[in-house]
């Protein structure tokens, strides 16, 4: 089983590549929960996630037939892009599988850290049986995501900070996709420091750690549905589950609206971007997914950034949605002049922000003296919300909440 000594000498060798990235006391998130909230801003490392130390440490260890050959690897976008940065940087010739709807940002960035990316199958397990069979026709070394041991000391190189920079830390809190981060960070801080809580996390679509614990073996689900899509793997791996179950102590699930509205949050009041997977811990401590007391140190590893530009437009209307921020409207209006007026001046009323009008009266749906009305606005919680609702009632509107 993976040992801290193991952790301790992928330190070593990823220190020249991989950044030490902060870890930050967040006042907002402490008030918030109640909790001493501290983030592990893994977001801010090269590739712009943890991926690279794990790649690294692979890489460093290869024979030099294995670095004449190069490597191989199958990746949603993270470990891809750490691939593809530690070979180019190691001299190494790399080959990146991928599923197709992997986000365009990440294909572009594998590609431009030097990888040559093949585009195959709807998810991780498709895209990484095609990596397999590039291994075997090209003698390749298969880098795997976190089913290595290598790969896994190297990501609990964040371990070894998070226990430097917060040893009064009570709990950690980590995302699970595969589960090799969360086995390296947990094998590192249990070892570093004494009564130590280790908490994964994993989206509710995509929740194979939380059945195979239930199980006692590692269970593979039939496919995975979630915003997290760097973590959306049908099974974890028999190498870190077995870290897992030894020195994980919970693992819950979020939905994706809770890790849409941590991911609005942290965009807002922290101003750090986040993709899915790498809210899905702080996502865990808003809705209180596990029980913390009052002032316990938490720490949130932040371990991805890299989300696609339009996943995100979508994200933080879901976000805002959540908030209660966004509202969209539909109602039926006589059709006179002055009805329109007497909607906006409603809403003015109430200081809500409109974003935009849709009037329609030539729908078939539409009574020959009516018209439909549609409002976008922006609102300042639910409770704000639900006044502007109340208040086009009272008026006589009939109204329907489209969002």
């Amino acid at each position: 089983m993976l040992s801290i000594d193991d952790v301790r000498a992928a330190r070593d060798r990823v220190e020249e590549v991989a950044r030490r990235t902060p870890l930050e006391r967040s006042r907002t998130f402490s008030e918030l929960t109640g909790a001493d909230v501290h983030l592990k801003l893994e977001t801010f490392q090269r590739t712009g996630a943890f991926k690279i130390r794990g790649a690294t440490n692979r890489i460093a260890t290869l024979s030099p037939a294995e670095r004449e050959a190069g490597v191989v690897t199958a990746s949603a976008g993270n470990h891809a892009q750490g691939v593809a940065l530690a070979a180019t940087r190691a001299g190494v010739e790399s080959t990146i599988v991928m599923p197709e709807y992997a986000p365009v940002s990440k294909v572009k960035a594998t590609r431009g850290y030097g990888g040559e990316v093949v585009l195959h199958g709807i998810d991780y397990q498709e895209a990484q049986a095609r990596a397999h069979e590039i291994e075997a026709a090209e003698d390749r070394t298969y880098v795997h995501a976190f089913n290595d041991e290598t790969v896994m000391a190297g990501q609990g190189t964040i371990g070894l900070e998070i226990a430097e920079d917060c040893p009064q830390v009570d709990t950690v809190v980590v995302p699970i996709g595969g589960g090799g981060l969360i086995a390296g960070i947990a094998t590192a801080v249990t070892a570093e420091l004494d009564d130590v809580r280790v908490v994964g996390v994993q989206a509710e679509g995509a929740a194979s750690a939380a059945r195979s614990l239930a199980s006692g073996r590692v269970e593979t689900i039939d496919s995975v549905d979630t915003i997290a899509d760097g973590i959306a793997t049908r099974s974890v791996g028999e190498i870190p589950f077995e870290v897992i179950r030894e020195r994980v102590d919970e693992v819950v699930t979020v939905s994706d609206t809770e890790i849409a509205h941590a991911l609005t949050l942290l965009l807002e009041r922290s101003k750090v971007l986040v993709e899915g997977a790498g809210a899905v811990p702080l996502a865990a401590v808003l809705a209180e997914a596990f029980a913390y007391e009052d002032d316990e140190t938490i720490v949130a590893a932040l371990c991805g950034g890299n989300i696609d530009m339009n996943r995100l437009t979508t994200v933080i209307m879901r976000g805002l949605i959540e908030m209660g921020r966004y509202l969209k409207v539909k109602m039926a209006l006589k059709d006179r002049p002055g009805e329109l007026e007497r909607v906006a001046s409603i809403v003015s009323d109430h200081g809500a922000n409109v974003y935009a009008v849709h009037h329609d009266r030539t729908s078939r749906d539409v009574a020959v003296n009516a018209a439909d009305l549609e409002v976008e606005m922006e609102t300042h919680d639910a409770e704000h919300a639900a006044e502007i609702v109340a208040s086009l009632e009272a008026a006589g509107y009939e109204v329907e909440i489209l969002a």
